[in-house]
């Protein structure tokens, strides 16, 4: 926590106190059953993040929350949106509609807007995160996005933090088989999703149509990675 975030204290609806200073103070009618770290009762993580998420308004660092609370705390999905359905209705278009893009397969908070993104294409729905395997059953990789019925794959690819890292030599490798396979492959890197949206629509109804326009390799889709 920043020295300049206020600490979120939960207090019974029947106390009057308010908030001071640092002290953010909420009263609620929905007490949690309070996880003790250090000897300090805290909410259970789902309440504690959703809490946060309503008071927030834009997309962006929703995403990034959910995301975040997904990827790294191991939250479930279906376990947030269930404390969201019992909470207070406020503040919660913009965490429901993320965790619907969550439930749909989005990994990260620029595959949420990847998502969008796709959808103003205006090409068919591909599927997300779910294996590609070349004829001989060898795995290929695990892209963002997938339009089988053309062997088209659009990746995510944050090179602005991979390059002279590890995550650039698998990023590489991982491309070396893309080609090999014959599999058509469109990368953005998640800045342009928010900057560029009109050049990365474009990038990919071109790309799809020139796939579209070859014999497709004899590639196929496994089982959902988890």
């Amino acid at each position: 926590m920043g020295t300049d975030e206020p600490v979120h204290l939960l207090l019974p609806a029947h106390l009057k106190t308010t908030s001071c200073g640092y002290v953010l103070v909420e009263r609620t009618t929905r007490m949690p059953v309070p996880v003790h770290r250090d000897g300090l009762p805290l909410a259970p993580a789902p309440r504690a993040v959703l809490d946060e998420c309503r008071r927030l308004r834009e997309h962006p660092p929703i995403r990034a929350l959910l995301a975040e609370a997904v990827q790294q705390l191991g939250l479930d999905p279906a376990e947030l949106s269930a404390e969201l359905e019992t909470g207070s209705r406020r503040g919660t278009a913009v965490p429901r509609a993320v965790l619907r893009e969550i439930a749909r397969g989005a990994r990260s908070a620029a595959e949420g807007l990847a998502m969008g993104l796709w959808r103003r294409t205006g090409l068919p729905e591909p599927v997300w995160n779910f294996e590609v395997h070349d004829e001989h059953g060898r795995y290929i990789a695990t892209p963002d996005a997938r339009c089988d019925e053309v062997a088209f794959a659009w990746e995510i690819d944050s090179y602005e933090f991979h390059f002279g890292q590890p995550g650039y030599a698998a990023t590489l490798a991982r491309n070396n088989r893309y080609a090999a396979a014959g599999i058509a492959l469109v990368q953005t890197v998640p800045s342009r999703l928010r900057n560029e949206p009109r050049a990365v629509v474009a990038e990919l109804v071109s790309a799809y149509r020139t796939a579209a326009a070859r014999p497709r390799p004899p590639v196929k889709l496994a089982a959902r990675s988890e």
